[in-house]
């Protein structure tokens, strides 16, 4: 089971649609969940202590839906930068070793808190490009459908 959370609400109906494509698709491979959960708006004057706050506070909310047995990997700049086919041999090693319960973490405008970070078993960075939330869900899903295709020996275009 694959569970994607991810503060804030895709606003776009071609992105929903785009990322609905790609959890039916994976559908046939593994199960995928994704969960919205609420952002925080944006301060009027934006400084580092209120974008520090708002990390905690979604950081929170974020904490509260991770379970126990799960093994969770954030979606940040500073982590581990892999290529698809290195993204698919994790995904089969975590099987393999029992680790069927995945939660990806999709932070808000503000980013993850360190908390969140300090909770994650693993760092993933989508690119060193800075992306939208909705695009990095897109990506994210994109890539576990590859990765599955990947896993099962099946041709994906490169």
């Amino acid at each position: 089971m694959i569970t994607i959370l991810c503060v804030g609400k895709l606003k776009e109906k071609s992105l929903y649609q785009l990322c609905g494509e790609y959890i039916k698709r994976l559908s046939r491979y593994v199960a995928v969940t994704v969960t919205e959960l609420p952002d925080l708006p944006e301060p009027r004057y934006i400084t580092e202590d209120s974008l520090e706050r708002m990390r905690l506070e979604e950081g929170r909310v974020v904490l509260r839906r991770i379970r126990q047995r799960d093994y969770v990997i954030a979606l940040c700049v500073e982590g581990d930068r892999i290529d698809s086919e290195a993204f698919a041999a994790r995904l089969e090693a975590l099987k393999q070793a029992g680790r069927s319960d995945i939660t990806f973490i999709i932070g808000g405008s503000a980013g993850l808190s360190a908390q969140v970070k300090a909770r994650a078993d693993a760092a993933l960075s989508l690119s060193a490009l800075t992306f939208p939330h909705g695009l990095a869900r897109l990506v994210l899903l994109e890539q576990l459908y590859r990765a599955h295709k990947i896993i099962a020996g099946e041709r994906y275009h490169k």
